[in-house]
């Protein structure tokens, strides 16, 4: 079983990642907790009644399709496919501050030190990080940064608001 990051704390990770092959095909296991692609969800979502399901947005799904309640779920994931596309902080930030998603918020694909803090402000709370990559040197990204001066999802108010007043 793999190691992935929730709440900072490195824990075994219980959820199997279901990821489509070359033709768009999805082998779904018989047991345990799944991971299935949202659009896969969306297909066969009666079929998968009944068992322990999360969704994973791809950077090309929109949140606002979803037709249930995000908390619905007990684990959303997002996908980045690569470094350099940035959609699924949008879709994180979407899900927690607009459709008020509480649930554990994952960040799955290119996932690695450098991100991590930037995807914290977003709201992800757990975060699958890349094979080869040491998840124990990884951590210490969470708290890369002590001092922000925009809002996000973890620090709400901009900095200029968290000044103390003078006396």
């Amino acid at each position: 079983m793999s190691k992935v990051i929730i709440n900072r704390e490195i824990v075994e990770n219980r959820w199997t990642r279901v990821i489509a092959d070359a033709e768009g095909g999805v082998s779904v296991p018989s047991e345990g907790a799944i991971l299935v692609p949202y659009q896969y969800w969306l297909a066969n979502r009666e079929a998968l009644a009944g068992r322990e399901v999360a969704v994973c947005f791809a950077p090309d799904d929109e949140p606002e399709s979803l037709p249930v309640d995000a908390n619905t779920f007990s684990m959303i994931a997002c996908d980045f496919p690569a470094f350099t596309d940035g959609r699924g902080f949008s879709i994180g930030r979407l899900l927690r501050v607009r459709y008020g998603f509480t649930g554990e918020l994952r960040a799955v694909g290119d996932v690695f030190k450098d991100t991590l803090n930037y995807l914290a402000r977003c709201g992800f709370t757990a975060f699958d990080v890349r094979a080869d990559k040491d998840i124990n040197e990884a951590i210490k990204g969470i708290d890369d940064f002590t001092e922000f001066y925009q809002s996000s999802v973890d620090v709400p108010n901009p900095l200029f608001l968290r000044r103390p007043v003078a006396a």
